[in-house]
């Protein structure tokens, strides 16, 4: 049965992240306890993200954004990302990814399905991602968006579902949670147009 214990649990510094650092063992698969470890965890909350799908038009709407733990990368620190956000305390994953839909692309998703929950970094952080595909008129989805108070700069994209694919291929799309959406719908691709076509407006 695999097993820890916690030696010591320590708050080091609580801001935007709050870091743990938990002195443990663990179980061993061949039989026993690990030596002591000492790691450090980063505490954020858990998130929801939604890719916005226009089954219609075949388009994706993505966003672009500039992301501090992107600096310095080949590709740049404004990344191609879908919708996503933290959840505040009593929010389920769903309220989220409608409220963030609104808010950094300036028009709803609705039909959600969805694709699965998923660590983001386990090995340092306690983030889960509940991801979804979306249902959008993509035709609304245009401008610049963002919470002037949160520092947002948010620039709506409105693409074929082809070029969506092309970049993801060729390593232009870098954002986690994007790259398994679109694969997913890579993969679902016809379930999904066939899943709503009985609910089109």
């Amino acid at each position: 049965m695999q097993d820890i214990q916690i030696i010591d649990k320590t708050s080091c510094y609580e801001g935007f992240f709050k870091l743990i650092r938990y002195r443990l063992k663990h179980t061993l698969f061949a039989g026993g306890w690990s030596d002591e470890l000492l790691r450090e965890v980063l505490e954020r909350g858990h998130a929801a993200a939604v890719l916005p799908y226009d089954p219609e038009r075949e388009e994706i709407v993505m966003i672009e954004q500039f992301r501090p733990g992107a600096i310095g990368h080949t590709n740049g620190a404004w990344l191609w990302e879908i919708v996503a956000g933290i959840l505040e305390p009593g929010e389920i994953p769903s309220q989220v990814v409608y409220r963030e839909a609104v808010e950094e692309m300036g028009c709803p998703v609705s039909d959600i399905i969805h694709i699965n929950d998923f660590f983001v970094s386990p090995g340092s952080t306690t983030e889960t991602t509940a991801l979804y595909c979306g249902r959008v008129d993509a035709s609304k989805a245009t401008g610049i968006h963002g919470i002037a108070s949160e520092h947002e700069d948010i620039q709506v994209h409105v693409i074929p579902f082809s070029t969506a694919m092309n970049k993801l291929q060729t390593n232009q799309i870098n954002f986690a949670p994007a790259i398994i959406a679109l694969q997913w719908l890579a993969l679902h691709h016809n379930e999904v147009k066939a899943r709503w076509k009985n609910v089109m407006c």
